[in-house]
């Protein structure tokens, strides 16, 4: 295992996004979401302050993740569905080390769906960026664990008849510590959650709604677009009352525990009556109703919907190896040949 000292000594000068491009030829299907993400998660990083040599970036399968291939910093190349597995054992090892993974939504909610879940609940100091455009892309567009009910693609030419993953829904029922969502094209608000997730100590989940214009193009064009950004999504901001609508005059209110979107000013609501957002509430049933709200009945919430702190997984179990050294020396033989070993006639 390297020492901490073995790295490269921190970069003293002021870091910018070119820091962390490198000389490949960036090579996404043109007009993709994927180079907005990429340009956002540079300018993120370099605002940190982090020097590349103390970042990795670990992907699994899918157009996404030929992403730490443009990224200047350490980088690996992983099977289908497995980047959670191989970025938990990294961290392990390496603590360090800021540790993301870049995936879509087929990599990690189908065939790395169990990896997914786990990595949410151990609370492992990793970043993620779910790149979701409810579509395979790479294989060229089939439906994936995202695409909306009805969904007519290559290998569903009648329609899906497969009740679509709410990503942040799945995360937050794993109790993640930090889960943010963003459009890909709205580079100031990606920027934000991305420089927020690197500072949050614990598993950080960034759901990103991306563009696939050859294979699922408008994936998300109903909130996206900016003729309806402001009336369709809500930007969450902690401590704040939940007001949206290009006239700010439309918000969110909780009558016990559902909630409903009301008119400023009508009725007798008040800025007052309005559901105030806490994103550190260790609770997670507010977060849980915030990641349900859904077009076109809600406008659909994007920045940090929860920021709680709890130790890290690696943290604890540096702490429980040093606690067990402490009160014993290792021994190895004993351990070959102790009650719990047999012998083979």
């Amino acid at each position: 295992m390297f020492s901490e000292n073995s790295l490269p000594p921190s970069t003293p000068k002021a870091l910018t996004a070119k820091d962390f491009q490198t000389d490949q030829e960036v090579r996404w299907c043109p007009g993709c979401g994927d180079y907005a993400i990429l340009a956002s998660v540079q300018r993120a990083l370099a605002k940190e302050g982090i020097p590349p040599h103390r970042l990795v970036f670990v992907a699994g399968i899918g157009c996404s993740s030929r992403f730490p291939y443009y990224m200047n910093t350490f980088g690996l190349h992983g099977i289908h569905g497995r980047a959670a597995a191989i970025a938990t054992g990294l961290k392990m090892s390496r603590p360090e080390l800021q540790v993301w993974i870049a995936t879509g939504d087929g990599d990690s909610l189908s065939i790395g769906g169990n990896h997914f879940i786990h990595l949410m609940r151990r609370n492992v100091d990793i970043k993620v960026l779910l790149f979701n455009n409810r579509i395979y892309g790479l294989t060229k567009g089939q439906y994936s664990p995202t695409s909306e009910l009805g969904k007519k693609t290559k290998s569903t030419p009648f329609g899906s008849i497969d009740k679509p993953f709410n990503p942040a829904s799945v995360a937050i029922g794993a109790e993640a510590g930090f889960i943010a969502r963003t459009i890909d094209v709205d580079a100031k608000i990606s920027a934000e959650v991305y420089a927020a997730a690197s500072r949050h100590k614990g598993t950080a989940f960034v759901e990103i709604l991306q563009n696939c214009n050859i294979f699922n193009d408008g994936a998300w064009e109903t909130i996206s677009g900016k003729e309806h950004r402001s009336d369709q999504t809500i930007l969450l901001e902690d401590g704040k009352p939940m007001i949206f609508g290009e006239n700010r005059d439309k918000g969110i209110r909780l009558d016990g525990i559902t909630p409903r979107v009301v008119t400023i000013g009508q009725g007798g609501v008040s800025v007052d009556d309005l559901w105030v957002h806490d994103a550190h509430d260790s609770d997670p049933t507010r977060g849980f109703l915030l990641s349900r709200l859904d077009h076109p009945v809600f406008p659909v919430p994007v920045g940090v919907l929860r920021a709680v702190e709890a130790p890290s997984y690696e943290t604890r179990a540096v702490e429980q190896m040093a606690g067990v050294r402490a009160r014993k020396t290792p021994d190895l033989q004993a351990l070959l040949n102790g009650r719990d070993s047999w012998r083979v006639t």
